[in-house]
């Protein structure tokens, strides 16, 4: 494990939070709370049929006698958890009926969880889309205070590298918004920037990535991200933040003097801000492949409180990080 996980566990150690699980019939879900609670990182709630939690446990050959198991259709919780949501979602036509069976789905009623303060994050996505595991937050939890869409961000961290905090960058948003317009650019990197603040306790240096810098090209596109820049520096004026920036410029100190000469970010960035998901997403998948390094995401960022999408072909070591992950981000 890197030494930036093993910080990211340290904090997750200290603060004991209450993360759940919601796709607890899952044998790598069951193996990773196992694990979670082994090495202390988080208090877990499985959430599932209770039977079929067993048997997910038998089938990886865990113990979970220790482990909080919620079964949605037989807890305690429910008929509260169920006129709650009713509540929340009345205005969009949900009637009580529809919010009874909602609530009966694993990923609603962890939200509810945490909504209600039983639980700090939640971690889902192990057998379920993106789309089901931000639908639910989106509808119970919003997003944070000021912030008014929900993003993505990349944990990269790169082997034997002098750029970035010694080869550690957050990517966003490279998994979720398509094409931001300047305004939600602008949000993204203000959140981003927090991130970096939040998980490693490291100043934020913000790059707004563009193929231009400080005006050597002309174009629409251009022309986005300039404004999302001049929004970010409005809203949050001591966070670092520059652009347009090409990728050398923000990287490179001695590219950054030359063609963003006073940047209080060129050639220092560990925040990398993408103008859309195709860059982003192109960019983390070769940094990954190319530079070898370790890619931690997507982890959603802009909720009010955690909730993190896991990809479906991952293990139970990936679950235990983007817990821990989640963990943290529930300190904010």
């Amino acid at each position: 494990m890197s030494q930036v996980m093993d910080s990211i566990y340290a904090k997750a150690k200290v603060a004991q939070k209450t993360i759940v699980l919601p796709e607890g019939e899952d044998c790598r879900v069951v193996a990773a709370a196992r694990e979670i609670a082994q090495k202390g990182l988080a208090k877990i709630i499985l959430v599932g049929d209770t039977q079929k939690v067993a048997e997910a446990a038998k089938q990886c050959g865990v113990s979970i006698s220790d482990l909080t198991i919620e079964d949605p259709a037989i807890s305690p919780h429910r008929d509260r958890y169920i006129e709650t949501f009713y509540e929340l979602r009345k205005s969009k036509g949900v009637t009580l009926d529809q919010a009874r069976e909602i609530v009966s789905d694993p990923l609603y009623f962890g939200v509810m969880m945490v909504h209600e303060g039983k639980a700090d994050g939640q971690v889902s996505g192990a057998a379920h889309s993106t789309a089901d595991t931000v639908r639910p937050a989106l509808q119970v939890l919003k997003t944070a205070p000021g912030i008014s869409i929900v993003s993505s961000f990349f944990v990269m961290i790169v082997p034997n590298c002098e750029y970035g905090e010694n080869g550690l960058f957050i990517y966003s948003d490279a998994g979720l918004v398509i094409n931001p317009s300047a305004e939600e650019l602008a949000e993204i990197a203000i959140t981003s920037a927090k991130t970096m603040r939040a998980l490693f306790d490291i100043e934020p240096m913000v790059a707004m990535l563009s193929f231009s810098t400080k005006g050597s090209a002309e174009h629409e596109l251009v022309d986005k991200v300039v404004r999302a820049t001049e929004i970010a520096r409005s809203r949050e004026p001591d966070i670092k933040i520059d652009g347009e920036l090409q990728a050398d410029s923000a990287l490179v100190d001695w590219v950054g003097a030359k063609k963003a000469p006073g940047s209080p970010v060129a050639g220092k960035a560990n925040v990398l801000i993408f103008p859309d998901l195709q860059s982003g997403n192109i960019a983390y998948k070769l940094t990954e492949r190319l530079a070898k390094a370790e890619a931690f995401g997507p982890v959603l960022q802009g909720i009010r409180k955690p909730v993190n999408d896991l990809s479906r072909g991952c293990d139970s070591n990936d679950i235990v990080n983007v817990a821990a992950i989640t963990a943290v981000q529930a300190l904010q």
